[in-house]
């Protein structure tokens, strides 16, 4: 295993001591096993597809007006 050092508070390290403790494991293991959940976290977010991303493939395929909103004609009884 490679070695990271990394500066943290002093309170911080307490905090990291006394968690890593009441879970019968060593503080490396609690940061190890932290820092993957929050890389699974962050991936997970970044993996699910946006609204437009399922229909980009469709997006200009259907004919009509461009805007509907920009002739008067289209916007008569809306809101009615």
């Amino acid at each position: 295993m490679t070695t990271v050092t990394l500066k943290m508070p002093q309170s911080l390290v307490s905090r990291l001591g006394v968690a890593a403790e009441k879970r019968h494991t060593s503080r490396s293991e609690l940061i190890r096993t932290a820092v993957l959940k929050y890389i699974d976290a962050d991936q997970s977010k970044v993996a699910e597809p946006s609204a437009y991303d399922c229909v980009r493939e469709f997006s200009g395929t259907v004919e009509g007006p461009c805007d509907l909103s920009s002739h008067s004609r289209h916007m008569q009884g809306y809101g009615r």
